[in-house]
């Protein structure tokens, strides 16, 4: 396990977001909730003030601050999706309830948190030694909001319409 633990910051809504961080990813889990010992700026003697959990085999914290603070898109969670399907799945249920899509598979989640949800596929195919193939998706994924699998997959082919029109 490791030293190093991301601590997401809440103003009082730590237990509600990590139920439903926990229900989206296999090997997830919530592994210890700390109540406040006394008031403090956290909460009312009794209530949740910290949560530790898994979520996807990777340790995080989660703590009720009692202010609001913004995420920044400078740190987000990059989720490695198998298939069109799972990318389908979690963006619909990261957005739901007030998320906000983004470009190029980024969204911000009801709680501000920002996500990347990413087909496996994308990091080999911009990967691919030939450049050219490697150029044509990446412009195909510049023009996406949710990642399109089937379209990353006619861009490194070249059948995409950046390929076609940037041959004419």
């Amino acid at each position: 396990m490791s030293k190093i633990a991301p601590c997401l910051w809440f103003k009082d809504e730590a237990e509600e977001a990590v139920n439903f961080y926990v229900s989206l990813l296999p090997n997830s889990h919530i592994d210890y909730i700390q109540k406040n010992v006394e008031d403090s700026p956290g909460g009312k003697e009794g209530t949740v003030l910290v949560i530790e959990f898994t979520l996807a085999g990777q340790r995080f914290q989660a703590l009720n601050g009692g202010v609001k603070f913004e995420h920044s898109y400078a740190v987000s969670f990059s989720i490695d999706c198998a298939d069109q399907a799972e990318v389908d799945r979690l963006w619909d249920k990261l957005l739901k309830n007030g998320g906000k899509e983004e470009q190029c598979g980024w969204l911000k989640d009801r709680y501000g948190m920002s996500w990347q949800i990413v087909p496996s596929v994308l990091p080999k195919m911009i990967a691919d030694p030939d450049k050219e193939k490697a150029r044509r998706v990446f412009r195909a994924m510049l023009k996406m909001v949710k990642i399109d699998v089937a379209a990353l997959e006619r861009a490194y082919k070249g059948r995409d319409e950046v390929s076609r029109s940037a041959a004419e």
